[in-house]
């Protein structure tokens, strides 16, 4: 007997006919012999519907008062999952993120996981239950209702699995796996049958929103067998492992893409060692992620400090810059909206000289203007002009041959 995990995502279990098929996939589990988690999302677009509503009410909600309005979501959906699973004549038990044990930093909106109490799980699951757990959310050391942020259920799904020792972690989603890239933009993409875990990471943290960035970190340390796969098509879905399987001549596995994003400046800032430390450590306080950094030293006592923030989070990042301009000594800051981040991932690259130089000449061919770029051994990101931004995608798409079998991987 083994324990499996499995996550349905908000389209998975977007209707009562959606939760049925889901819980019939969870009990086929169970009559295998196995214990069973499911982890699900809120139903369809309930999340944004109650994202609605708030804003019907305040133009700028308490990150407090939104985390205790969206986990209401999930707790829609674990209730019903359960009933149908005792339509189905299994034992079953739903359970809040904070009833399973989710224990999370006080941070709301975008949280992290820092511990799993799975007792009472475990308990539930020797008595031969299956365990439906809301993804999403949590709660701090007080007791506050904690969410960890879009996609958060991948997170709870996969950190469940790791804190339960389980055999295996089923994401099941709207789509049959991974892409080379996202197919409802790009017709030619073509699914793949393996991936590795850090090609995996640079790709969610890039914009693939088939799954979360820190769900596949949790994977990646507690080295979680993960399988992302259809809620609705019998067949296999792209494995996530330490090293995919080689396919022949594979140098660029995939390319992510997010529209996003901004650009923020800050002129006039003196030419002190500590400048980026004081600045980032601002933004890092008060829950600002930032993502490519450019400095520019200028003749005499100042500089240009660039960087690029989700757009969701811009005026965040200018209050807080604004609220310690006289401690940062800027002279003025400046932003740049509707840009998207274009990036080519593949472990490939590493041993490949010449492969941002080839990105950088598709883009140029096509004219698209590259504002800032970023690199790591797998990875060349570059910031475009957000209406050139799936115009630059099918150009590399096409330049790299990623709709051929053998033609990206690492």
């Amino acid at each position: 007997m083994g324990l499996i995990v499995q996550k349905f995502g908000g389209t998975s279990v977007g209707s009562p006919e959606k939760i049925i098929s889901a819980a019939k996939r969870a009990a086929e589990e169970k009559q295998k012999g196995n214990q069973v988690v499911v982890v699900v999302s809120a139903m369809g677009k309930s999340t944004d519907e109650l994202v609605s509503l708030a804003s019907s009410i305040s133009s700028k909600p308490s990150r407090r008062e939104m985390d205790m309005l969206l986990t209401t979501g999930e707790q829609v959906t674990i209730s019903l999952f359960s009933m149908a699973l005792h339509e189905l004549g299994h034992d079953a038990v739903s359970f809040t993120g904070w009833q399973a044990g989710i224990q999370t930093e006080s941070v709301h909106g975008n949280a992290r996981i820092t511990n799993i109490d799975a007792e009472q799980i475990q308990a539930q699951l020797e008595n031969d239950h299956i365990v439906i757990v809301a993804g999403f959310q949590g709660a701090d050391e007080r007791g506050s209702i904690t969410t960890l942020g879009r996609g958060g259920s991948d997170t709870t799904a996969v950190a469940l699995a790791a804190a339960l020792k389980a055999d295996k972690c089923d994401i099941y989603t709207d789509v049959t796996g991974v892409y080379t890239t996202d197919p409802r933009f790009v017709k030619d993409a073509r699914k793949l049958e393996a991936i590795s875990y850090d090609e995996m990471l640079e790709l969610a943290n890039l914009g693939a929103g088939v799954l979360h960035p820190r769900a596949v970190e949790f994977a990646k340390n507690y080295q979680v067998p993960l399988e992302v796969r259809s809620s609705t098509a019998r067949e296999n879905g792209t494995l996530i492992e330490e090293e995919a399987r080689m396919e022949e001549n594979l140098i660029v596995r995939g390319i992510a893409f997010e529209d996003q994003v901004t650009r923020v400046t800050l002129r006039g800032l003196p030419n002190k060692l500590s400048n980026l430390s004081n600045v980032f450590t601002e933004l890092a306080k008060n829950g600002v992620n930032v993502d490519i950094i450019i400095q520019s030293l200028t003749e005499g006592y100042t500089s240009s400090l660039s960087f690029t923030v989700n757009t969701s989070y811009l005026e965040d990042a200018m209050d807080v810059l604004n609220s310690q301009k006289k401690k940062l000594g800027f002279e003025k800051i400046e932003s740049e909206k509707k840009l998207a981040k274009v990036s080519i991932v593949g472990s490939g690259m590493v041993s490949n000289p010449g492969v941002a130089a080839e990105m950088f000449e598709v883009l140029a061919e096509e004219g698209i203007l590259i504002k800032m770029v970023s690199t790591s051994e797998i990875k060349v990101s570059a910031v475009v002009s957000q209406e050139h931004m799936v115009k630059a995608v099918e150009a590399l798409h096409e330049a790299f041959e990623l709709s051929k079998k053998g033609a990206a991987v690492s």
